[in-house]
């Protein structure tokens, strides 16, 4: 027999048998050398009791407590959106299913090859392999040292690819549901990732290794402790003390109803502005994400700059809430510009509306010109807000009949968890916001970072439940304030189009919260003057931008562009922060000063107030 070759049989089962040795070799590899010693056999079964005995503890009290677990964090509930999912996707069809398998394999094939396992039996390559697909989720070169793990998060990233060419490609779907199951492929291939799973990760591998499982149970620690609390922790919470090192601008509280506290900061300049400021934060988060310290605080800066600065801080709801409608926050705006008018004995203020108080902000302007009171606000200043709900983006995925009812059924109370809204947002970004996360604190056991930012984000607020379903209903799903008189506030019919107030609107360039299209439709309602402005970054970032920090940028347009497109082609760059640009805008709308004395001051002699900034309320959970 002369030697031909490997005979059919061999080539037969070549191929397998060099992916079966890729495949568990990390695992012998891992195993071999120098037997297991008596203190490491000893310190593995500690590791294994500790993991068993902290989740043993955890059922323990839950089932002293069942009613503990957060709804959202149900596991059945995800089963069911993914077994949902799954019998509406075409994976679930045998050919497709079929052709999958041909095209995997050919990738399995071109992947082996740069490690010289490929049935073609080439050399393996120099230097790093050249893999098809990228992701920065294993960009750590241990995902490409050894081919099983190569494998491993190739063919995670092609079924993740095809799904969602799938979606793409499905007829009969209207395009609301078509983005919905977007949504919902996204979110079901972000959990499904291998750096998730600790014996798919090579990084978490090689940690458990080398602290001997000592990380795992640093990680069942965090995972516990955020299982009780109910919410994914992001940053070390006990670093952070509210009038300490976060919200600790110098003010006192001069008002307060039973929906909200105002703060009014003590001045810094001899002279200021003579038209106070104030401003409503969105109530779905706390309001010091515009004092979070001497560095990024908004509020210290424009005070700073002689504004007197006023800030609504809205109340947490509670039960006793359980009839707060929109209603009560735009008279709540209304309050608060009255009682400072009557305050400091002047007959208007300029306002800020960030992101849902922005678009309550809007309805308060056309009740106020409805009922021709318009001349208490001078100006309105809308960072990263909505009042045109038709391309609100990605949280329109959560409006539909089937969501609507299921957060109704979590505000049996009377008002909805502030956790469900962090966990709804935190999906928008899952990979950085969720994913990132579990594997660093839960698999990797890291520490908490300390991170303002970050804690602000976690700080969450509870939403009165009939104002939430009357937001999402009439809004974002029904999109009714752009109709005229379609809504009434205060028994007072609601017109966007009759809003002559000088405007100034931001918007966020990456903003995935209020995406700058979205925001633009503004321009398309107010009849009065308004200046837009497209700033660098997304809802966050791109607000709180102090021009110290030198990052980012901002865009304006002198033109009279119609569309979002159209700004953007007509443009000007400028490097930095937008703040400067908005101070200066202020000031052409009334240059007046006064000195900043008497109940410029708040607290000064005479002057009867509550308590120091940043008050109870913003306290409250």
């Amino acid at each position: 027999m002369t030697d031909d070759g490997p005979d059919p049989f061999t080539n037969m089962f070549e191929a397998p048998a060099k992916f079966a040795r890729a495949l568990f070799a990390p695992l012998a590899e891992a195993s071999s050398g120098a037997p297991l010693s008596a203190e490491d056999m000893q310190h593995w079964t500690e590791v294994g009791a500790k993991l068993q005995g902290l989740w043993l503890q955890y059922q323990t009290e839950q089932l002293a407590n069942p009613q503990a677990l957060a709804p959202y964090f149900d596991p059945s509930r995800w089963m069911r959106m993914a077994e949902d999912w799954y019998r509406q996707m075409p994976i679930a069809d045998p050919a497709q299913q079929q052709a999958l398998m041909q095209e995997g394999m050919a990738l399995w094939q071109q992947v082996l090859g740069q490690y010289g396992l490929g049935a073609d039996g080439q050399p393996e390559a120099e230097g790093d392999p050249d893999l098809p697909r990228k992701d920065r989720r294993f960009a750590d070169p241990r995902w490409r040292a050894h081919p099983a793990y190569a494998l491993i998060h190739q063919t995670y990233l092609f079924l993740a690819e095809r799904v969602a060419e799938m979606v793409d490609r499905m007829e009969g779907l209207s395009d609301d549901r078509r983005e919905q199951l977007r949504f919902t492929t996204r979110a079901i291939t972000e959990a499904a990732s291998p750096s998730n799973f600790p014996l798919l990760n090579p990084v978490v591998m090689e940690r458990t290794l080398e602290t001997r499982g000592d990380n795992l149970v640093k990680g069942m620690e965090h995972l516990l402790a955020d299982l009780r609390r109910g919410q994914l922790s992001h940053t070390d919470a006990s670093a952070f003390t509210l009038g300490e090192n976060i919200a600790v601008t110098p003010g006192k509280v001069v008002h307060e109803t039973p929906l909200y506290q105002l703060i009014q900061y003590s001045p810094s300049t001899e002279e200021v502005l003579e038209v106070p400021l104030v401003i409503f934060p969105p109530w779905i988060n706390r309001f010091y994400i515009l004092d979070l310290n001497a560095k990024k605080s908004f509020v210290r800066w424009a005070v700073e700059q002689g504004v007197t600065v006023f800030m609504v801080s809205w109340k947490s709801a509670d039960a006793s809430m359980k009839d707060v409608i929109w209603d009560d926050y735009v008279r709540g705006q209304i309050d608060a510009i009255d009682h400072i008018r009557e305050r400091l004995d002047v007959p208007s203020v300029h306002t800020i509306g960030y992101c849902v108080a922005g678009t309550t902000l809007a309805a308060t302007l056309a009740l106020l010109h409805r009922r021709g009171e318009q001349d208490k606000v001078k100006s309105a200043t809308f960072f990263t807000a909505q009042v045109d709900f038709e391309k609100a983006g990605e949280l329109l995925n959560f409006v539909d009949d089937q969501q609507l009812g299921m957060v109704k059924a979590m505000s049996a109370d009377g008002y909805l968890d502030g956790r469900y809204m962090a966990a709804t947002f935190n999906l928008l970004r899952g990979t950085d916001l969720i994913w990132n996360y579990v594997v660093n604190n839960y698999l990797l056991g890291e520490d908490y970072p300390a991170f303002d930012l970050l804690h602000w984000n976690g700080d969450v607020t509870n939403l009165p439940a009939k104002w939430h379903q009357q937001y999402l209903r009439d809004l974002y799903r029904d999109n009714k304030l752009v109709e005229a008189d379609a809504l009434s506030v205060d028994n007072t019919p609601i017109d966007l189009g009759i809003v002559e107030t000088p405007t100034y609107v931001q918007a966020g360039k990456e903003d995935h919260i209020a995406p700058a299209e979205s925001v633009w439709k503004i321009t398309e309602h107010f009849k009065g003057p308004l200046k837009f402005v497209l700033a660098g970054s997304g809802h966050i970032a791109g607000v709180v931008n102090p021009p110290q920090a030198g990052k980012y940028q901002y865009w304006t347009n002198e033109g009279t562009p119609r569309t979002l497109t159209e700004f953007r082609e007509g443009a000007e760059e400028h490097p930095g922060s937008w703040w400067p640009d908005w101070i200066d805008w202020l000031r052409e709308q009334d240059e007046e000063t006064v000195p900043a004395k008497g109940k410029r001051k708040p607290g000064g002699k005479g002057d009867k107030v509550i308590e120091d900034a940043p008050g109870r309320y913003v306290a409250t959970r």
